[in-house]
Formats: structure tokens, C-alpha cells, sequence
């Protein structure tokens, strides 16, 4: 049932205006509205082109029709109008029809408001309704939250007759929330690649750090040729890491089927030698790490085809990114570190040599 509004006669005690100083709209239901026409002039451009539009007679009297939408519905829209104001129970009620006419009638508050209420109340079941009607009334903010539900959800929306009823009737339409699905997985699995890449170029910049602190103040067990390592010693800040550097280079020293190509993980260790000659700046007297000169007087001469060295001079460029971008990060993640407790050495030795072969069989060349 639709609200009877306060007639003409109620209204001229509480404003003082006569009964010529109003309009009527006229709603599906052939109820009659009366509305003072210059408040809905200034809520709405278009209500204003509708007042000032001229009548066939001069004795008729002035309407507005209002259909398409339940009664009630036309009341609180009214109501916005002259209030500025929409009550939750009617937001709740008629929250679709309220868009719809603010849309209609440019009234952007109303739509601004009914889109942040339609986009809370958001669900399964009427996600396909309120998506179809966000793209009539132009709500992009509304719209793509709809398509992101439906991204999510698909196979629950699949199932409800909102979808089922826009397959019979508008394929273009489906067309377009399927090709939105598909560009959105496209998206999260390059997100997923370059966290992956990002992850591999952090690692071996760690690598490359702990290499330079292996070769140059020595560790637990791996040291400088002219220094003894001291089993004492307490364990890096990237024991991890550094141990199972450690444990790599002793088998590269010792290996040997290295002479004739034939150990695996010297030829990863032969690489981690490589990539250090390339992002090193050190003068060649100055460098301990093994091998660095050498590569360096190569210069590349030993890669196989343009594309292979394409390849290698863009893995060099990611890691000094990475290492830039971790020295950044420095002062913070020593704070992390200075506020943690340090594990037993003995928990990180467990795990330092899987984790090392883990950074070793990322690296790509």
C-alpha cells in the first residue's frame, strides 16, 4: 500500500502556500503526490525542465508521472528531495528503485548514497540484478564491485536465476562478465608470476651478500684462504643461506666430477660465481670471491647465442634491483631482527642446506 501524502489543504497551516503553489506526480498506481515545484526544481535538472515545460491547456492541471517503480518507492525518493535524508528502512526496501531514479532524474547525492548502501548489501542471490542496473545507471563504482563478486563467486552466481534469466536474454551481456573473468584470472596469475620472480631475484641478491661475507670475513666453517675459521663463531644474521653456501662451496672444492661437467650442483655453484662477477664493482686486487676475475676478463664471450645473453644480462639486472631495493629495507628489518629471538643454531643448520639448494635450482640462465 502506498503512503497517502499530506494534501494540499494539510499543507497550507504548516507552510502557508495555497493549493496553486503545488504540483501533483502521479505514481503507477494513480496516486497523486503534491509537491512544491520549485523545491524539486533545485534537487533536479531534469524535474525543472519538466515544471517549466508548457502545458496544452492552460486550465489542466500540472503532473509529473512517476512509473516503473512501487509507490513507496516514489514517496521516499520525494522525501529525499525535499530532505536531503533517506531512512535505512527505505534504503533497505527500495535501495534498487531509489538508484534507478536518481539516475533518471540527476539526483547525484541520492546516487552517490544508494550505491554505497547497494554495494553493502551485495549478495549471492542479487549480485546479477544490481550489476545489470549499475551498468544502466552508470554506477562504476558499484559495477565493478559487482563484477568482482561475481569473479569470485562464479560457480555459486552460476547457479541462481538472476544468471540464468541474463544467459536467455542478454548474451552480449554475459559475454562481457565472462571476458571480465577471464582478463581478472589472467591478471592474478601474472600478480602470482612476478611475486614468484621477485621472491627468486630477493634470494639470489641474499645469495650474492652472503657469497661476499663467505670470501671476505669468513664464516662458521668457509672462510678467506689466509684466515682459519673458527667453529666458535656465532652464525650470521642469514645463517640459513650462508651454511648452505657453506656446505656448496666445500663440495666445489672437493668434487670431482667437476673437472669434466658432470656434477649438477657445481654447475649451480659455477653460476652463483658468475652472476657475482656481474654485479661486481670491486677492482679486481680488491675482490676475494673466487672465480670473479676470471669471469670478468670473459665479459660474456661464453654464452652461446645473442638470445642466452639477453637473457643473462636481464636476470643480472633484476638481482642489483633487488639488492638496491634490499639495503633500502636495511634499517627496518634490523629492527625486526634486534626485537626477535634468535633461534638455536642447531634448528637453522637443519634447514640451511634445502634452503640453499632451493635458491640454486631457481636460478635461471
Amino acid at each position: 500500500m502506498c503512503r497517502r501524502p499530506a494534501s494540499p489543504s494539510d499543507s497550507v497551516n504548516a507552510f502557508g502556500d495555497s493549493t496553486d503553489t503545488y504540483i501533483q506526480i502521479v505514481t503507477s498506481g494513480g496516486r497523486r503526490i503534491p509537491v512544491h515545484p520549485n523545491i524539486l526544481a533545485s534537487a533536479s535538472t531534469v524535474l525543472e525542465s519538466i515544471i517549466d515545460r508548457p502545458r496544452k491547456h492552460r486550465s489542466s492541471e500540472k503532473t509529473i508521472p512517476i512509473v516503473g517503480v512501487p509507490c513507496d518507492a516514489v514517496v521516499a525518493f520525494v522525501g529525499f528531495l525535499y530532505s536531503g535524508r533517506c531512512s535505512n528502512e527505505d534504503m533497505e526496501k527500495y535501495g534498487i528503485h531509489l538508484l534507478a531514479l536518481s539516475h533518471v532524474y540527476l539526483v547525484p547525492k541520492l546516487k552517490s548514497q544508494c550505491t554505497k548502501e547497494l554495494i553493502q548489501r551485495l549478495t549471492i542471490e542479487n549480485v546479477v540484478d544490481v550489476l545489470q542496473l549499475a551498468r544502466l545507471c552508470d554506477a562504476p563504482d558499484l559495477y565493478l564491485k559487482c563484477m568482482k563478486l561475481v569473479s569470485n563467486k562464479f560457480k555459486a552466481v552460476e547457479e541462481t536465476e538472476g544468471w540464468k534469466f541474463l544467459q536467455n536474454h542478454d548474451p552480449f551481456f554475459e559475454l562481457e562478465i565472462l571476458r571480465f573473468i577471464d582478463e581478472t584470472e589472467s591478471r592474478r596469475k601474472r600478480s602470482r608470476r612476478h611475486r614468484r620472480e621477485q621472491g627468486l631475484y630477493f634470494e639470489l641478491s641474499e645469495a650474492m651478500d652472503c657469497l661476499e661475507h663467505i670470501c671476505t670475513e669468513g664464516c662458521i666453517s668457509v672462510g678467506p684462504h689466509d684466515m682459519v675459521p673458527r667453529k666458535n663463531k656465532a652464525p650470521c644474521n642469514k645463517f640459513s643461506t650462508c651454511q648452505g653456501l657453506q656446505l656448496s662451496i666445500q663440495h666445489f672444492a672437493n668434487c670431482k666430477k667437476r673437472v669434466n661437467g658432470g656434477c649438477v650442483r657445481c654447475k649451480q655453484m659455477w653460476q652463483l660465481f658468475k652472476l657475482h662477477a656481474s654485479i661486481c664493482q670491486l677492482p679486481d686486487s680488491a675482490c676475494k670471491v673466487p672465480l670473479c676475475r676470471r669471469f670478468k676478463m670473459r665479459d660474456g664471450k661464453e654464452m652461446k647465442n645473442k638470445k642466452e645473453e639477453e637473457r643473462w644480462e636481464l636476470l643480472v639486472k633484476k638481482v642489483v634491483v633487488a639488492r638496491a631495493t634490499s639495503s633500502l629495507l636495511l634499517p627496518k628489518r634490523k629492527r625486526v631482527e634486534e626485537d626477535a629471538e634468535q633461534d638455536p643454531i642447531a634448528a637453522a643448520c637443519g634447514e640451511a642446506k634445502d634452503n640453499h639448494n632451493h635458491v640454486i635450482r631457481r636460478l635461471v640462465c
